[in-house]
């Protein structure tokens, strides 16, 4: 379980600092008419670095998983929901790695701990 934890870590700390280091990314959240987009986008940059980081050094783990599951849904919601209009398949390709990050932080906030 520590490997999963460790990549589900990894899959997040890089996604924050991305965020950080490409401010067009911002963009991204302008097209899902969030208000204010910038912002939005540096307070989940931020949620999944600590996130990240308390996963990979193993503290407060049910905390960030729970945290890192409601960004995922919403991800989920916001972003991959609207291409069912397009067709199944388009919907589950695109969907696909989101998902399974979802299934692997659902196992490390119901694994116990340790």
């Amino acid at each position: 379980m520590h490997v999963i934890r460790w990549a589900v870590a990894f899959v997040f700390i890089v996604s924050g600092v991305m965020k950080w280091l490409n401010p067009e990314m911002a963009e991204t959240f302008a097209q899902l008419r969030l208000p204010f987009p910038e912002q939005f986008m540096w307070t989940l940059a931020v949620i999944e670095v600590v996130c990240g980081v308390m996963l990979l050094i193993n503290k407060w783990v049910k905390l960030a998983a729970f945290a890192l599951i409601g960004i995922m849904a919403a991800a989920l919601i916001l972003t991959k929901i609207p291409l069912l209009s397009s067709g199944l398949m388009d919907f589950l390709f695109a969907a696909r790695l989101d998902m399974v990050m979802l299934l692997l932080l659902f196992g490390i906030y119901h694994k116990p701990a340790t």
